[in-house]
Order: structure tokens, then C-alpha cells, then sequence
């Protein structure tokens, strides 16, 4: 069993976080389906691509199990949560976002003190960009707050003018 390998609570730890990205994967395109459905493009196109970014690191962390010799599980840190208000998406994704950064922050630190620097690494490197999504969604949340309806409604605009 890989859990008995010198690598085991590294494995266990990639798979934990292989778990998290397949979450926010789907969390971030349900998300994308109903801002889709109410109209708001710009903002469901950002819950598209940052849930393709989210399947980009599973795979990274997957590629690292099974170099490790480890079995990749597929599974989910926790199940799709069912919200359709905009304000509320932007609050749960940036609440995802920052449980995932310090769970990362945290592997990276015990995988460095195994002596695992390649899954320290790769810890770090999608740190960087779980940061860019929270401070994303941050923004989006501050501008849906501060200008309401309006915000949203000018996304519905810039949406048709794409369209053309």
C-alpha cells in the first residue's frame, strides 16, 4: 500500500487537495451554468475558466500520486453547493478559495519537512494562482455589493455588445 512508502502522507495529502480541486471544479460550473441562465456572461465565462483551471491542478496533483506510486482517488472534499444568488456565489467561491489556501499552505509545509520538495513545489505554484482566484472573486463580490443591480446589469450590456 502507498500509504506504507516513504511518500504515504505526502500521497495522502495530494490526494486531499486532488479532492479540493475536483470540488471547486464542479462548485465553479455549476456557478457558471445559472450565471449563464440569469445572463451574466462576463461572470459565468470566470466561473468556466477558473473551474477548468481547478480540473488543470487535479491533474497536476494526480500526475504526482501516481508518480509517487500512489493510488489517485477521485473523490470530493465536500458536495456541490446549491446557490443562485450572485453575491452569495462570489461569497461561498472566495470562502472555498481561502479553506483551499490554507490547506495548501499547510501540505506544503509538512510535504517540505518529509523532504518531498517536487510536491512542495507543486503546492506553491498553485497557491499562487488559488490566491488569484480568491482576490477575484473578492472584487467581484466589492463591486456587486457596492453597485448592486447595476453591476450586474452593465455585465448583461457588455455581454450584448460581444454578442454583435
Amino acid at each position: 500500500m502507498a500509504t506504507d512508502t516513504k511518500y504515504g502522507r505526502s500521497i495522502e495529502l495530494l490526494n486531499n487537495a486532488l479532492a479540493e480541486e475536483n470540488t471547486a471544479s464542479l462548485q465553479y460550473m455549476y456557478f457558471h451554468f445559472i450565471c449563464e441562465d440569469k445572463g451574466y456572461r462576463p461572470l459565468a465565462q470566470y466561473f468556466k475558466k477558473t473551474a477548468i483551471e481547478e480540473m488543470r491542478h487535479a491533474e497536476e496533483f494526480a500526475e504526482r500520486i501516481l508518480f509517487l506510486e500512489g493510488e489517485v482517488k477521485m473523490g470530493l472534499a465536500k458536495g456541490v453547493k446549491h446557490v443562485t444568488e450572485v453575491t452569495a456565489m462570489l461569497d461561498y467561491a472566495r470562502e472555498l478559495e481561502k479553506e483551499t489556501i490554507e490547506h495548501y499552505n499547510a501540505s506544503a509545509k509538512e510535504v517540505a519537512a518529509l523532504g518531498d520538495a517536487v510536491s512542495h513545489k507543486l503546492f506553491q505554484e498553485i497557491l499562487a494562482t488559488e490566491e488569484s482566484h480568491m482576490d477575484q472573486y473578492r472584487l467581484e463580490m466589492e463591486n456587486s455589493k457596492e453597485y448592486g443591480k447595476e453591476y450586474l446589469a452593465l455585465q448583461v450590456v457588455d455581454n450584448l455588445k460581444h454578442a454583435e
